[in-house]
């Protein structure tokens, strides 16, 4: 007995596969955590496959196209975008720490105190660095990265496989959230921020009141000193913040994809 092999048959059976993964592939290539220059290549594309064999039997039926095909080239663009503009949210939500810390250290006097950041291999201040650490510490307890992978698998429901494209208002959309992303960064660094000026102004009173004293040889030990007392304070205080921040992150990931 002969066993006939369809083309169509291979055709369907492999691409119930790549699909998914030409989706996941580009989000853990870009996204916060997966994307980052420590992780391996080799890791993103073991983490990628291992998560498409679990979500592979929840997918709607997709269809028998060739990936090499003109038509399968273009549907293999449309994943990588809808990917990438996943990642491109998640890396807005974590750059806004970035900037709080950016924000922060230029006003404690800190700002030439900088690092390399691992994860996108530029240069950040120490203390944004430091408010990326949280930021990614709380991430992971709260089990971001399980809702990100759950958001990707939804979309294959609301952004099928050779389905419409992702609509250009989507676009304007991400380009309009960068003003929230700015907004909570403002609103994470303003505390500490109006310490250290009232700290600044005491010190301004003090040097118009008695001339003679040589305030600003102490002054800047102080200000830094402050800025940290104050960071220490507010630290408990960004479990909120944060939360709010991330879930509205993702409930603007849930909109794009539906």
């Amino acid at each position: 007995m002969k066993m006939e092999i369809n083309v169509d048959d291979i055709t369907a059976w492999v691409g119930d596969f790549f699909w998914p993964f030409i989706r996941l592939g580009a989000l853990f290539a870009a996204a916060p955590i997966f994307g980052a220059r420590t992780v391996p290549i080799r890791a993103r594309i073991i983490l990628a496959v291992a998560v498409t064999v679990l979500i592979q039997p929840s997918l709607p039926l997709l269809p028998a196209i060739d990936p090499l095909s003109p038509r399968g080239l273009l549907i293999i663009f449309q994943q990588v975008a809808i990917g990438l503009a996943l990642a491109m949210i998640m890396q807005l939500i974590f750059s806004t720490l970035v900037m709080t810390g950016q924000m922060v250290a230029t006003t404690m006097g800190l700002g030439f105190a900088s690092t390399v950041d691992p994860q996108n291999g530029v240069q950040v201040t120490m203390l944004g660095q430091f408010y990326l650490i949280i930021a990614t510490l709380f991430f992971l307890a709260f089990d971001g990265h399980l809702v990100l992978i759950s958001i990707l698998a939804d979309s294959f429901t609301t952004l099928p496989i050779d389905g419409e494209f992702i609509d250009v208002q989507v676009f304007w959309g991400v380009a309009n959230y960068t003003s929230e992303v700015l907004v909570s960064a403002v609103l994470i660094a303003l505390p500490i921020m109006l310490g250290v000026l009232l700290v600044n102004l005491a010190f301004g009173v003090m040097t118009r009141a008695a001339p003679q004293l040589n305030i600003f040889a102490v002054g800047f030990s102080l200000t830094i000193l402050a800025g940290f007392v104050l960071m220490a304070i507010s630290i408990p205080l960004l479990s909120p913040l944060l939360s709010n921040l991330f879930a509205n992150g993702f409930g603007f990931m849930r909109a794009v994809v539906n």
